[in-house]
């Protein structure tokens, strides 16, 4: 409960002020019901004051241009063809930079080239940030777990090795203080048993004093080290693709919760992607390795994509040897609900390298206990993803959302506006916002 959110929406919204105060302490008693009626009017009339001060402001400091679409109705988050596009709005306002991989190639993770000591080689810096799963707010164990794997995956599969994790966690005023315990103890259970440290971060209260409720978010992120980078762009015409076993991660966790299924849930405490990657770096067939992604963005539909969009390729994968590197128990929780198994985040590991070398890596693999096998192609090409099924080839595109894999998601996905306007409304937002970046940046120089 956004009390702030609430008074500015009863302003907008025509009621008196007084009115609009009276409802506003009504809902704060409903989450705070023994507070004393003397502190709660006082709050919610502190709070109509400093929505009323800051109403109405203008300039470039104090306002920005609406895009007039909310993050749900674009599916921001949802890992869909509307995820996607703002993505790239906000490469669009980053734009190029001095990264060995930067933003614009929408990879798992930036690289910058660092010189090595006394004149020593070049090497990488590989750093990423992962957010925790929104609905494991209840479950900040299992949302600081899952968190923690995704972003030592998203450092691994650039071909580096994770040095450090730091994180951030933000829990609303009347959420307890233990879920900063249980989502650092999920963090740590999985960087100690690797060997990566836990090192800073912040904690805040969502909101400060303007967010009632016990919500919980945050993020864990990791810096690694590379000699040899395996971004998307690396993956060539003649490259077979490698996929690994996968039970998923926070998604099936969140599937499984929410749908009554909370036995699957163990099945995704594992660490077979990283055991992989540690594998892998150990190895010298390392060097014969084109490029590594995560199966997480929209499932192997956002990744395939996202991988023959970057390297400008051709992407062909085959339906029939994908389905059998599901896990069994996730793979029948999918069915069981009717969800897209290939539109779903599983947490595999996805490798491109030549033909020759595809049986070395998968002996690799298969000697650190995890199961792998080819699931398809990259051919040259106009850049495209493709599924082959049953001897058919046809569009392997992502959704406007992933697939919807919570009744809550179901219902949302049910319903959205015309997409064409809403990206012209966003790219439009965008844009205003690049202007403004560059009208700051001007004021900053003159100022030196």
């Amino acid at each position: 409960m956004d009390v702030e959110e609430f008074a500015r929406r009863a302003l907008s919204a025509g009621l008196p002020e007084e009115e609009a105060r009276k409802r506003l302490a009504e809902r704060i008693r409903e989450f705070k019901p023994g507070a004393p009626d003397a502190y709660i009017d006082s709050f919610a009339t502190a709070v109509m004051k400093e929505v009323r001060n800051t109403t109405g402001l203008s300039g470039d400091l104090l306002s920005f241009r609406g895009s007039g679409v909310s993050m749900g109705e674009f599916g921001v988050g949802s890992r869909g063809t509307g995820d996607f596009f703002a993505h790239r709005q906000i490469a669009r306002i980053i734009g190029r930079t001095s990264a060995a991989v930067g933003v614009e190639e929408m990879d798992d993770a930036g690289v910058v080239t660092l010189p090595g000591g006394q004149g020593g080689p070049l090497f990488q810096l590989v750093c990423t940030v992962d957010g925790m799963h929104s609905r494991l707010s209840d479950f900040p164990f299992l949302a600081g777990f899952h968190v923690t794997r995704a972003t030592l995956r998203d450092v691994y599969v650039m071909g580096a090795r994770p040095l450090l994790l730091f994180s951030d966690i933000h829990v609303a005023d009347d959420g307890d203080v233990a879920k900063i315990f249980e989502y650092t103890a999920g963090i740590c259970a999985v960087g100690e048993t690797i060997g990566v440290p836990l090192v800073s971060g912040s904690t805040l209260r969502i909101g400060g004093d303007m967010v009632l409720g016990s919500r919980m978010t945050g993020c864990v992120g990791s810096v690694g080290v590379a000699e040899h980078l395996t971004a998307r762009r690396e993956a060539r015409p003649g490259d077979v693709i490698l996929m690994t076993e996968g039970a998923g991660g926070g998604t099936i966790a969140t599937a499984a919760l929410y749908s009554g299924f909370p036995e699957v849930v163990e099945h995704t405490i594992n660490l077979h992607f990283l055991q992989a990657c540690e594998a892998l770096l150990a190895s010298p067939v390392l060097r014969e390795i084109h490029a590594m992604t995560d199966v997480t963005n929209g499932g192997l539909r956002g990744d395939a994509h996202e991988l023959a969009s970057t390297a400008g390729c051709r992407v062909v994968i085959d339906e029939e040897k994908v389905r059998p590197l599901v896990k069994r128990e996730v793979g029948e929780l999918l069915d069981e609900l009717s969800i897209d198994f290939l539109g779903v985040s599983l947490d595999s590991l996805l490798i491109t390298t030549s033909p020759g070398a595809a049986g070395k890596i998968c002996k690799v693999i298969e000697g650190a206990g995890v199961r792998v096998q080819e699931v398809g192609r990259v051919e040259a090409g106009s850049p495209g993803a493709f599924l082959r099924s049953g001897g058919e080839i046809s569009d392997f595109s992502p959704r406007f959302r992933e697939s919807a894999y919570t009744p809550v998601k179901v219902v949302v996905d049910s319903t959205h506006r015309d997409i064409r306007q809403m990206k012209k409304a966003v790219e439009e937002a965008a844009t205003a916002a690049l202007e403004k970046k560059e009208r700051i940046k001007a004021r900053l120089r003159q100022e030196k």
